[in-house]
């Protein structure tokens, strides 16, 4: 009788590449090292200079004259004070101007400023702060002082009653003082072009 023997499959020899040689394991770094640099070569990089680069006043009279709007923006700020961020852009359903500022003792305080914005708006700017008092700056403006309880963030807000006109907002982390002198120091971009100030 004859017995069946199972068919035996010849084994198959390890892979050249895996075998791990030195010439092997350099070529794979150069191609991990090829793909890492593209994509750093290829990446977009922020393109935003040093903070000290800002043109908070430029930038508001630029913004001024597409909107037909008097942004404010701080001039003359004591030393110490350093502009981090200046913009124009949408909130919502709201265009609004925000140049904001970090001061000597780094806390942030910045303007905030938008066309009719509504209660959500100016709610959302102020942490929904309680109203805590008024303030009436050196330019004659009234303010209402509003204070997030529970959280280090005061704001001053300039609302005028009359429709069509920049609602302000002057917020942060800042100290009461701060913001006054902030407020305080705030000048108007002319949107017909002319110099700011």
């Amino acid at each position: 009788m004859a017995s069946m023997s199972s068919a035996q499959v010849p084994a198959r020899g390890a892979s050249h590449y895996a075998k791990g040689t030195a010439a092997n394991m350099i070529r794979s770094m150069a191609v991990i090292l090829a793909i890492t640099l593209g994509i750093f070569f290829l990446a977009g990089r922020s393109n935003t200079g040093p903070t000290e680069d800002l043109d908070v006043a430029g930038t508001a009279q630029h913004h001024a004259v597409q909107a037909g709007q008097h942004f404010a923006y701080p001039e003359d700020l004591p030393d110490g004070w350093t502009a981090t961020s200046v913009r124009y852009e949408r909130s919502g359903e709201v265009m609004t101007w925000n140049a904001g500022y970090t001061t000597p003792n780094e806390e942030y305080v910045s303007v905030q400023q938008a066309v009719d914005p509504g209660d959500e708006w100016v709610g959302t700017r102020t942490g929904d702060g309680e109203r805590v008092g008024t303030l009436t700056s050196n330019d004659g403006r009234d303010w209402i002082r509003r204070d997030r309880e529970g959280e280090v963030r005061r704001s001053l807000v300039h609302a005028p009653e009359a429709k069509g006109e920049l609602t302000t907002v002057v917020t942060g982390t800042g100290s009461w003082e701060q913001l006054e002198g902030f407020a305080d120091h705030l000048v108007e971009a002319d949107p017909k072009g002319g110099s700011a100030g």
